[in-house]
């Protein structure tokens, strides 16, 4: 798009050199059991494949170690490389490829984790059309997007998505635009209505008039946001460097006080290896890749594992509204007929005549009429003339659905009959040519979201629920009464959403939930932002945690899976740090030389990593409220 500065030239992920170092170590590693359980052959030989992983493997990770610990940063990396050495120094190469092969694996998914933000701009960019069609007095001709000037003549064709803010000139149809302004119904069109970039026209053309450039356009602020939002996101503090933090002076400390005690440097190298941090390095990824792995059975797709270590310390969930707390469907919610009308007869009627309409409320009239066992009546002489309202006879008499306003501008001594005008949406019924009723919608309410919210607190340690929509503020209120939050933001702007989000993440960790393509800043800013199904690319990539199966059920099995992979991973890692602290005193004291180290170690390893998979065993339950 021309409408935002070039995006990096980040090489793919599996040129990075972690990536390569890995792939490098496994197949060294795969060449050296051939070598050993393969036809004879020497030790020089054996341990070659292995050699080389220490020298242009483990050489340039200790390296980048170094400049760590240089920069005063001890994590449990940093311990990794000093087993790199130590191994090599004890002759334990396959102990020492297998720590290259854990630390050159871990940074390359962490590698791939940062650069998928990058592709949040790529899969928006990408959505959004290069050209426009632009209407000359004879012609129609593609031209850049970039070359287009306001006031300028554009035609959007049906099921295209619109390059320009603009206004209608000429046509009438629908435009999708829930994924930009977080309105639940396609919005009517007609000469004199707005247009913003990166709506979805229906299945009229549509001419407009170009208002922006380009670069100022709906679409081009929210991608300048997204960019905002992808340097301003704090980096997620990862368990294994928690830990890491006190478990590797800790270890360092005790092997140079043993060598400086003792004057044997064995001893520090005894002490090395009793610490050498598998539990960190191996008992946390299997506790994550398990967890992963349970919630993708369960439709939860996990995209950044750090998600799944953030959810369970998150205080503050902050919902968008359409598409997750509702369902992003209009309903019939209430029918309000005059004096002497049977509200069943007029459904009956009006759903008669709208099985016909391709008006957005025209499905909800027709689902309502069913549900009811209204009966369908005989129709002729339907006219729809655009933004004129639907006209018919049903049954012989004159049928007329229209809007409050377009009736007023017509008969405005029908005004004190109208009920008073409330939230949502609505349509006025004339049968015969007076008014009959007043059909209101409302967004459908997920049935679980009352429930859902109410258990937050008390189950999930959430302290603040949040409602932010770009929604009017009269649907925002009503929802936010029906499943009880009172923390309500309504009419918010992709920028706006993405300052609340901000703000409230400098205070505690957030969880945000959103579905459409103006919450993909929020969901990056977020700690964990976590995105209903799959109804925009951009939307799914800027997330961490995509929900495949949209319901708030899901929301708590997620939850519920992060609290349980990380008690099973400190679980894993603590205890296993624990049993390695013994094992160092022991070590310190000469009691445990550098190769019964070793192997004491390989034992509380194998010990921590059962306990770790235990994550993969589906516990009986992963909900815990009345859906």
């Amino acid at each position: 798009m021309p409408n935002h500065p070039p995006l990096k030239n980040e090489p793919p992920t599996w040129k990075s050199r972690e990536t390569l170092i890995a792939i490098f170590t496994i197949v060294m590693i795969t060449i050296h059991l051939v070598l050993r359980f393969g036809p004879e052959s020497s030790l020089s030989v054996q341990n070659a494949p292995l050699l080389s992983v220490l020298v242009f493997g483990g050489i340039p990770l200790v390296f980048e170690l170094l400049k760590k610990m240089v920069r005063r940063e001890f994590g449990s990396d940093l311990l990794a490389g000093i087993s790199i050495v130590v191994s090599a120094l004890l002759d334990e190469y396959l102990a020492g490829a297998l720590v290259v092969l854990m630390l050159s694996g871990g940074e390359a998914l962490e590698a791939y984790a940062v650069r998928s933000a990058s592709s949040v701009l790529h899969a928006l960019s990408k959505r959004m059309p290069s050209i426009a069609h632009r209407k000359t007095d004879s012609a129609v001709e593609d031209v850049p997007l970039d070359q287009i000037a306001i006031g300028e003549t554009l035609a959007v064709f049906p099921h295209e998505v619109c390059p320009i803010d603009g206004t209608v000139v000429d046509g009438h149809g629908v435009m999708d635009e829930s994924y930009l302004t977080g309105e639940p119904y396609l919005m009517s069109k007609t000469p004199g209505s707005a247009v913003l970039s990166g709506a979805i026209n229906g299945e009229s053309a549509l001419i407009i008039k170009a208002d922006k450039l380009a670069v100022d356009s709906r679409y081009a602020k929210i991608m300048e946001v997204m960019q905002a939002s992808e340097q301003q996101k704090p980096q997620m503090r990862r368990m294994a460097d928690t830990l890491g933090a006190w478990y590797t002076p800790l270890a360092v400390t005790i092997g140079l006080v043993a060598w400086f005690i003792t004057a044997d440097p064995v001893r520090f190298l005894a002490v090395m290896v009793v610490a050498t941090p598998c539990p960190l390095l191996i008992a946390i990824p299997v506790a994550l890749i398990g967890s992963i792995s349970l919630a993708a059975r369960r439709a939860i797709i996990v995209r950044n594992p750090a998600a799944l270590e953030a959810a369970d310390t998150c205080r503050t969930l902050i919902f968008d509204k359409t598409g997750t707390l509702t369902y992003g469907e209009p309903k019939l919610v209430d029918q309000l007929t005059v004096e002497g009308k049977s509200a069943a007869d007029v459904l009956s009627i009006v759903g008669s005549l709208e099985r016909f309409s391709k008006h957005p409320l025209a499905h909800a009239i027709v689902i309502a009429a069913g549900e009811a066992g209204a009966v369908m009546h005989n129709v002729s002489e339907i006219s729809e003339p655009p933004g004129e309202g639907l006209r018919g006879l049903v049954d012989g008499r004159e049928v007329e659905v229209t809007s409050r306003n377009k009736l007023l501008k017509k008969k405005p001594e029908l005004g004190e009959q109208l009920p008073p005008q409330a939230g949502g949406l609505e349509c006025v019924i004339l049968i015969e040519g007076e008014y009959t009723a007043t059909l209101r919608f409302r967004d459908t309410l997920r049935a679980d979201g009352a429930p859902f919210i109410s258990h937050l607190s008390s189950r999930h340690h959430i302290h603040r629920t949040m409602l932010v929509s770009g929604d009017r503020e009269s649907e925002v209120r009503y929802l936010a009464e029906q499943v009880g939050i009172s923390d309500v933001y309504f009419s918010q702007s992709p920028e706006q959403k993405l300052q609340i989000v901000n703000k409230e993440t400098s205070h505690a960790n957030t969880m945000f939930v959103g579905d459409g393509i103006n919450d993909a800043p929020a969901l990056m800013a977020a700690t964990v932002g976590v995105a209903f199904g799959q109804n925009s690319d951009v939307t799914t990539e800027a997330a961490d945690v995509i929900i495949m199966d949209s319901t708030l059920q899901k929301i708590d099995e997620f939850m519920h899976i992060s609290r349980r992979m990380r008690r099973i991973a400190l679980q894993s890692a603590i205890g296993g740090m624990g049993l390695s602290l013994v094992g160092m005193l022991f070590a310190s004291a000469g009691y445990l030389p550098p190769v019964a180290g070793a192997i004491c170690q390989e034992v509380i390893d194998v010990a921590a990593v059962l306990n770790a998979l235990r994550v993969a065993i589906p516990p009986k339950s992963l909900i815990d409220f009345d859906a």
